[in-house]
């Protein structure tokens, strides 16, 4: 009796751990929220309905399109990449050193570890925008601004990312190294850094591209470029020439997703596998390495070429790649029309800026002001999240090569996804406010369909990167592509899921206080007001609301994520 009872002791299936319970209802806590935020921000049929009765008469106000002259275009579009190469290149310099000390495994000292994560944190939680406003308190008009003011915001992502990659390296090369007796400058740069250069080059990529389309936002700082354009044509209401204007940075924005893909296949000399258009290009400029002179060589053969590196296609072909890199960074640096010799002349504007920005206030606001306006950012990223999500659901699979139905159809939502993923949320948002008008369901539809490009392709690469085993055995036992897909390719792909919709959830908190400059409502709406009336006390406070909140998510997203890991 006894023994049947320790059997059944021993089959009897273990209860859920407690991180997976408190992630479980954290996300169920979560997806209420979103939900009731749906509800809240008003979205109705009759909401649809009212704002499609008004297209017409914008296409009208919008039709014929009517661009700058060709001479005036090209600057503007030459100054306006050259702000955002800049920032981003800089961005990726100053990341280096944050990322190694917030990194477990190379981080001189453990205190310094939230000390890296914590900057990164807080230039995340930044607008990009406000830098640059704050900036063009310390340099004259320009550009400079809106480069320090990329620069400094994208080290958030790229020293998180960056970190995290040095983390999961393998330590064995490092280990290997510091048996030699190298110094912990050399174990970094030859065991560690070049094991994590793919992850540093494509998180720089995706970064530019992120800049490229928050550039917009630049031109309500005064800074000059297409943003700049495109704001004093919105004030002046001249739609004609707004929505070309419009039109050109969205082109400009699909073709730097394709370029970076190419890019990043001539840099690293790997061919991308996927499917959009980006990677079938990059494979058809990516050398064939499979069969290499170095393979063919026997042993001695090839410590010889180990040695001397021959001047082979594929190198000469990489080292021009690498020195055209070189070259678009210097007409970047020269075409940005920057006024670089500023940066040796504002210190004398720093106590200026310290007493206009402390100590903090909310006058005349009150603290339910502001927590009002908070929780209506939170709103508006919690429903836009929740609709990008219903959305990809449908369409993500339909991209994903084990899951698409033909490839016609997963082409198509490749290439509807890219499209997505290239309109800028500023330009969306203004669209949307202008047909149906003032306040947050303009934001919240603006972000949800941007996001819509994002999370469908993350979606669509985690379906495909789904371990193939569980699906050949449902498949082996007689199971349909429906059950295969649900029982197996979906199963396998929930944490990544997760994962992503919580970043969604995360960027689109800053992307709904930035539309605030666009009177989309929340806390922006607060940030962007004090900093037109210079009350930049009260962009300290805000600044410091942002970040808390920014945090909070953080921390509830890393619970998520290690409970389903």
């Amino acid at each position: 009796m006894s023994t049947e009872v320790d059997l059944e002791r021993l089959v009897k299936r273990p209860g859920p751990a407690a991180s997976t319970v408190v992630a479980a209802g954290l996300l169920v806590a979560l997806l209420t929220f979103a939900i009731w935020s749906l509800i809240q921000v008003g979205f109705t049929v009759e909401t649809f309905t009212e704002s499609a009765g008004k297209v017409g008469p914008f296409l009208d106000r919008m039709l014929p399109l009517e661009f700058p002259p060709a001479a005036e275009l090209l600057r503007s579009i030459g100054v306006t990449l050259g702000v955002v190469l800049c920032g981003t290149v800089l961005s990726a310099v100053l990341s280096v050193p944050i990322a190694y000390i917030s990194a477990r495994n190379t981080s001189p000292a453990r205190w310094l570890v939230p000390v890296g994560r914590s900057i990164g944190v807080v230039a995340r939680a930044v607008p990009d925008v406000v830098l640059a406003m704050l900036f063009v308190l310390l340099f004259s008009l320009g550009s400079l601004p809106g480069i320090l003011a990329i620069a400094l915001h994208s080290i958030g992502m790229i020293s998180k990312l960056f970190a995290d990659a040095i983390e999961q390296i393998d330590e064995g090369p490092r280990h290997a190294i510091r048996s030699t007796g190298a110094s912990p400058a050399q174990e970094f740069w030859s065991g560690v850094f070049p094991q994590v250069l793919p992850s540093w080059i494509a998180t720089t990529l995706h970064r530019g591209d992120i800049n490229l389309r928050g550039s917009v936002l630049l031109g309500y700082a005064g800074i000059i470029g297409l943003g700049y354009d495109l704001r004093l044509a919105l004030e002046s209401l001249n739609y004609h020439l707004a929505m070309a204007l419009a039109l050109v940075i969205f082109g400009l924005c699909v073709l730097f997703e394709i370029a970076s893909t190419v890019i990043r296949a001539q840099l690293l000399g790997v061919a991308p596998s996927g499917v959009s258009l980006g990677s079938r290009l990059a494979r058809r400029l990516s050398p064939d390495t499979s069969h290499s002179a170095f393979e063919n060589q026997g042993f001695e053969g090839r410590v010889d070429a180990a040695m001397r590196r021959p001047w082979t296609p594929d190198r000469i072909k990489s080292t021009a790649s690498i020195i055209l890199a070189a070259v678009v960074v210097v007409a970047a640096v020269i075409g940005s029309e920057a006024k670089w010799l500023d940066l040796f002349s504002f210190w004398s504007q720093i106590p200026f800026l310290l007493d206009r920005t402390w100590p903090p206030s909310i006058e005349p606001r009150t603290w339910t002001n502001v927590f009002d306006a908070l929780l209506v950012t939170l709103q508006i990223a919690a429903a836009a999240t929740l609709l990008s999500l219903a959305v990809s659901l449908l369409i993500g699979p339909l991209a994903a090569r084990n899951a698409a139905p033909n490839k016609p159809v997963r082409l198509t939502a490749r290439l509807l996804l890219l499209v997505i993923r290239s309109i800028p949320e500023l330009i969306l948002a203004i669209v949307l406010i202008i047909i149906t008008g003032l306040g947050p369901q303009a934001g919240t539809l603006a972000l949800a369909v941007v996001g819509v490009g994002l999370l469908g392709k993350l979606i669509a690469d985690s379906l495909e990167e789904a371990p193939p085993g569980p699906q050949l055995a449902v498949h082996s036992v007689g199971g349909t592509r429906t059950q295969v897909f649900f029982s197996a390719t979906a199963r396998l792909s929930v944490p990544a899921l997760v994962g992503h919709t919580l970043y969604l959830f995360d960027s689109n908190i800053r992307s709904a206080t930035v539309l605030g400059i666009v009177a989309a409502g929340g806390i922006g709406y607060y940030l962007i007001d004090a900093t037109r009336v210079s009350r930049y006390d009260q962009v300290t406070a805000f600044v410091i609301v942002l970040v808390t909140a920014v945090v909070v998510v953080e921390g509830i997203s890393a619970v998520v994520r290690r409970a389903l890991r």
